[in-house]
């Protein structure tokens, strides 16, 4: 395992996923149910959802390396436009209808009710084809799965924790916009290694 790998997954996945739709539905869930038993169900489903990612870049791996990268370069410039166009725009969603869909749960309903909400959302999300690109990209599937994994922990953790407050200090404008410039940066590094290979 690369640290170095897992530290890069880590912030990118972590500064992806904190502007994303994920954290407020999660935050949500959280209000309607004890904090705890969310933060087991959603992450059950962001394990589930990162395995199933991690197995597709490890599969996209075998591809030549110089259409690895391509890939990969164009992943990130895409991630930076959808990042940057929702922080233009501006829209805060409440994430009422993901809550509206886990209903009345308690104890492990409330945990499948999370996972559910959670799984059915994050198929082809951002976070999951980043993870995906950057296991294609590194060519260490443990590692980005680590950091990958622990960046949304850690992002639906401040979600159930002090996920109000911190929307009161941090725009979320300027996270999406802070995510873009993360997927820019991995876009020029990417680049610049295509053109020196």
């Amino acid at each position: 395992m690369d640290p170095l790998v897992v530290a890069l997954t880590f912030g990118a996945i972590f500064v992806v996923e904190l502007p994303d739709k994920t954290f407020i539905a999660t935050l949500v869930l959280a209000t309607k149910f004890r904090p705890v038993l969310v933060w087991l169900g959603v992450g059950l489903a962001f394990t589930v959802q990162t395995l199933v990612a991690v197995g597709l870049g490890h599969a996209a791996s075998f591809l030549p390396t110089d259409a690895v990268r391509v890939l990969a370069l164009l992943m990130f410039l895409a991630g930076a436009v959808v990042l940057f166009r929702q922080g233009r725009s501006h829209h805060l969603d409440s994430g009422d209808e993901y809550a509206a869909r886990a209903g009345d749960a308690s104890g492990l309903r409330a945990v499948g009710a999370s996972f559910l909400v959670l799984f059915a959302a994050e198929w082809g999300d951002l976070s999951q084809l980043l993870t995906l690109t950057l296991v294609a990209r590194y060519e260490d599937p443990v590692s980005v799965f680590v950091g990958a994994l622990g960046a949304l922990l850690a992002v639906s953790g401040l979600a159930v924790l002090i996920g109000r407050a911190l929307l009161r200090v941090v725009p979320l404008h300027t996270l999406h916009y802070v995510g873009a410039g993360v997927c820019l940066l991995l876009a020029a590094f990417t680049g610049y290694e295509l053109v020196a290979a």
